[in-house]
């Protein structure tokens, strides 16, 4: 490398020489190079002085390289080469890759999102993900996070927001639990059954469960967990009934790992949707993935219509 500084005191001589030979005069390496004509002149006559040949044959039609200049480009072609591709392998290697924060139940995270996490790297192969889960009701702010679920309220204007599935709630089970214990009959003392529930869900959880929830006349067993997602594992597990949500256990349904354990079909009106903080910038990234997490839901909440009676969708 001495010996390379020594031959050439000026690296910049050898890019003004490439730029002239590639773009044919000294004019356009001028204008590549934001100086004057003048300057890259001045800049090859100093080049060929340091190596004591001429580059350039200047004559009435313009610039010809001599055969050392032909030998100079080629050599010095190959070596800009190498460095482009050098540093582009360099900066694609040290370049960040865009971490998307998603604020979840677990039960969503557990069982709508870890089985698409296949799908998800190959739609977002430079995409890292942080999920912050919630195990119980989903509640809460989503501020720290790039996209959340949540259930809002109308007048809420914190948010940018989406809608991302109706809530629907279908009792469910294992098709193991239903071949042994039958359907659910939702105003019996429920004798028989073994409910699965979430250990803080309040008042709807009660009125979606039915008569079959009043404690004091129930004769089901019951279970209680404080995260949703074992609740759904249970129910697959065939260990009970558990009340699923749709946007939950839309995937389950499809594979018949769960099945409706009544005729209990319940849209509240209300809709889960897809939020973001508006105190915060919405990277085109979270665009990308709260599209296709919306489009991977509507695509299986359509091929849930047969499973789901009329109209509750």
């Amino acid at each position: 490398m001495a010996g390379f500084a020594k031959l050439v005191p000026s690296a910049r001589g050898l890019l003004v020489f490439e730029a002239a030979l590639r773009s044919g005069s000294f004019t356009a390496a001028a204008r590549e190079f934001n100086v004057t004509q003048p300057s890259i002149s001045r800049g090859i006559a100093q080049l060929e002085a340091d190596l004591g040949v001429a580059l350039f044959t200047r004559g009435p039609t313009g610039l010809s390289p001599t055969s050392e200049g032909r030998a100079l480009y080629s050599a010095v072609r190959q070596g800009f080469d190498g460095i482009e591709e050098a540093i582009g392998t360099i900066k694609r290697n040290s370049a960040a890759k865009p971490v998307v924060t998603l604020s979840l139940s677990s039960s969503l995270a557990t069982h709508w999102f870890v089985p698409r996490l296949t799908a998800f790297n190959t739609r977002f192969p430079d995409v890292d993900l942080r999920f912050e889960l919630i195990a119980g009701v989903l509640r809460g702010p989503a501020e720290n996070v790039d996209l959340a679920t949540r259930i809002l309220a109308d007048d809420d204007t914190h948010y940018h927001r989406w809608a991302f599935s109706p809530e629907i709630i279908v009792p469910v089970c294992s098709p193991s639990y239903l071949s042994h214990h039958g359907r659910l009959n939702h105003d019996s003392d429920g004798e028989g059954h073994i409910l699965l529930h979430l250990t803080d869900a309040k008042e709807q959880w009660l009125d979606a469960w039915g008569r079959v929830a009043r404690r004091k006349t129930s004769r089901a067993k019951w279970l209680e967990f404080s995260d949703y997602a074992v609740v759904l594992q249970a129910a697959m597990n065939g260990e009970g009934v558990a009340l699923g949500w749709l946007s939950n256990v839309s995937r389950a349904l499809l594979q018949a790992t769960l099945v409706p354990a009544s005729d209990r079909q319940i849209n509240t009106g209300r809709i889960h949707e897809l939020i973001a903080p508006r105190s915060r910038p919405v990277r085109p990234i979270v665009c990308d993935i709260r599209a296709w997490m919306i489009a991977e839901m509507q695509a299986e909440l359509k091929a849930l219509h047969p499973l789901l009676q009329p109209g509750v969708l």
